[in-house]
């Protein structure tokens, strides 16, 4: 019987630290996530000064949490595999000194994780059967593109947004609606008691890309022109109008590369419009769609842990002159 192989995974792209224990790259023995929701939302948004000052802080308490709900020592961990691009660099850099240091002192392997590969990799735990080649459709905060997902470790970007990412859209909306932060589950929340019966531009690309800065602005000046505009009613048109956009370019790529599997990854992932939609679209179109569960589609660090095996099982390491890439894209 083979050995089962436990990775620690380390997160800390943006503003939440967090450290898990996975094993054989499905199962999570212990995955805490300290949020710094309740520090940033004072001030509209994530300050990145404050995030990497919050990481530095409480980063060695979620280690020791992390080690002792999974009941296992950094001597039971076969590779430590960590966040370090894309993100904010401040905030990245305390997650990859901090593996650093661990990997240096216990003398385990270093995997350097690309945060993108494990949002597709969440779904690998909430779904312990599937398995590559698939379409996913990654949409965060930070990241929105359509990727062909060839192998574990081999990706294809088929599409990707020209300018905001749909995460920072929403985010951007609830602002100007008097939402707050952050934006996403918020926008959800409001757009289920609204219709969708405000016309909003759509932008059409005569590829996979994709673009949302052209509804943003409409959502704001329709909110300046008309400040009793219904808000829910906004909120649900700009809804409609960027799923509208999702689902075209899923369609054209099905049609593209005759994959009948689709997977969502990421923070936007969890939006409760946009996987009912989805869900609609597989039973017409007779496909397969998978979701990663909630918990699994913000920032956490299962998810790295997951991905990181697969690497580690690639043959893949890091050595200690690993340095965070803020702007790291995938398959580099």
């Amino acid at each position: 019987m083979e050995k089962d192989i436990l990775t620690l995974g380390i997160e800390s792209s943006c503003d939440e630290t967090s450290i898990a224990v996975v094993k054989n790259g499905r199962e999570v023995l212990s995955n805490i996530i300290n949020s710094q929701i309740n520090i940033h939302e004072k001030y509209g948004g994530v300050v990145p000064e404050i995030a990497s000052r919050c990481h530095t802080e409480v980063i060695n308490q979620v280690m020791k949490e992390a080690l002792k709900e999974a009941k296992v020592t950094l001597d039971d961990i076969d590779a430590i595999c960590c966040t370090y691009g894309p993100g904010l660099v401040g905030a990245l850099l305390v997650g990859v000194s901090y593996a650093k240091g661990l990997s240096f002192a216990s003398g385990k392997p270093l995997l350097g994780v690309n945060h993108i590969e494990g949002h597709v990799a969440a779904n690998y735990i909430t779904h312990k059967s599937l398995k590559p080649p698939f379409l996913c459709m990654l949409m965060s905060g930070g990241n929105t593109q359509l990727v062909y997902v060839k192998d574990y470790t081999e990706f294809e970007v088929l599409g990707k947004t020209r300018d905001d990412a749909i995460g920072e859209a929403f985010d951007k909306v609830a602002r100007v609606v008097g939402l707050g932060y952050p934006g996403g589950p918020k926008v959800d929340k409001i757009a289920k008691e609204g219709k969708e019966n405000i016309e909003l531009p759509i932008a059409h690309m005569n590829n996979l890309d994709f673009s949302f800065s052209g509804i943003k602005t409409a959502v704001i000046n329709l909110n300046h022109k008309n400040p009793n505009i219904n808000k829910a009613d906004l909120c649900k048109s700009f809804e409609k109008v960027a799923t509208d956009m999702i689902e075209n370019n899923i369609r054209k790529a099905i049609e593209q590369t005759g994959i009948k599997r689709i997977v969502l990854a990421g923070g936007v992932s969890a939006n409760s419009y946009i996987r009912q939609r989805m869900e609609k679209l597989a039973e017409g179109q007779n496909l397969q769609i998978y979701f990663p569960e909630l918990v699994l589609c913000t920032d956490n660090a299962a998810m790295i842990a997951s991905a990181g095996y697969y690497n580690y099982i690639n043959g893949k390491k890091s050595d200690l002159s690993l340095n965070a890439v803020p702007n790291l894209k995938l398959g580099e």
